[in-house]
């Protein structure tokens, strides 16, 4: 379901889509504007979508239903549901809560608290899972390496960050990539010390005892975690030192900053945040994303689903 229908990134893409028949879409918005701006703009195979308009009570009665039963405990009353149900991201993410959609796309306009904040509380995280956390699918010529946390989690604790590692490395599995995991620090093996060593080498321990047969070690330098040659003289006899293809960062900061730094001057398209660890799969979009970075969104939700 893509949420932001009438927004012309969005319709460019879910034409893109559709043409080539990749994904069934639910596009949420007024049909007949939307297939008259899609004419506008030289498109034409926005019929082949289903519309939804968030006024059609045959949908919206029974998401009042099941939003008041999920949120009983905050006390959410009819009239407070129909309200929250104003908002595209509520009402799309509804839209997959009730079985109608497998996934979601949004944030070309609503920021990523708009856009997560319906899921975590109505969509919440799959079983046995504590958290969300958000990835980055990072794509270059020749390989593909995924990034993370670089979007929710602020300063996750060791505990979190071998969560994180997990989800990641799954998500990895998703698109064919066999999960190297390095988790990432100012220092390789102990070459350096302080709390923020000690966190990432705990996680890795944490992680390793999770799942023994994952690839998994740190914690370790970037330079370590890919280059052969500094990697196996730093950490010797390490299965990822060298070959990483799943990156952990300590804490948000160096996430988000280590991904952009890839993205701007590294030459890698970067894809995400990818939400990891919840019912469905939730995305979201950057606010200056184009519409080739929806369309790629909403084939990699589709993977996921």
């Amino acid at each position: 379901v893509l949420p932001e229908g009438e927004e012309d990134r969005i319709i460019k893409a879910a034409d893109y889509l559709l043409e080539r028949e990749i994904v069934n879409l639910i596009i949420v918005g007024n049909k007949d504007a939307i297939l008259a701006r899609g004419k506008e703009l030289g498109l034409n195979y926005l019929e082949r979508a289903r519309f939804q308009a968030m006024d059609d009570e045959n949908v919206l009665k029974p998401m009042v239903a099941k939003l008041c039963e999920l949120r009983a405990k905050k006390g959410m009353t009819e009239e407070q549901a129909r309200k929250q149900l104003a908002d595209a991201s509520y009402f799309g993410t509804m839209l997959v809560v009730l079985g109608y959609a497998d996934g979601l796309v949004s944030g070309s306009v609503n920021s990523t608290a708009n856009t997560v904040r319906p899921a975590l509380q109505v969509i919440k995280t799959k079983p046995g899972q504590k958290l969300v956390s958000g990835a980055f699918l990072m794509c270059f010529k020749d390989h593909v390496a995924v990034f993370s946390d670089c979007a929710i989690n602020l300063n996750p604790d060791a505990e979190q960050l071998s969560e994180i590692a997990l989800q990641s490395a799954e998500t990895a599995r998703a698109f064919g990539i066999d999960p190297k995991v390095g988790m990432l620090s100012y220092s390789t093996l102990g070459s350096g010390k302080g709390e923020d060593v000690d966190k990432m080498r705990n996680a890795c321990a944490k992680a390793k005892a999770a799942a023994p047969e994952l690839a998994i070690d740190g914690e370790m330098q970037f330079d370590a975690a890919v280059s052969p040659t500094v990697g196996q003289l730093k950490f010797p006899g390490s299965p990822v030192a060298g070959y990483a293809n799943t990156f952990i960062f300590p804490n948000i900061n160096a996430g988000n900053i280590g991904y952009k730094i890839a993205q701007r001057l590294g030459g890698f398209d970067a894809y995400g945040p990818i939400l990891l660890g919840l019912n469905a799969p939730i995305n979201d979009l950057s606010r200056g994303c184009n519409a080739q970075e929806v369309y790629s969104m909403a084939i990699i939700t589709a993977a996921l689903a």
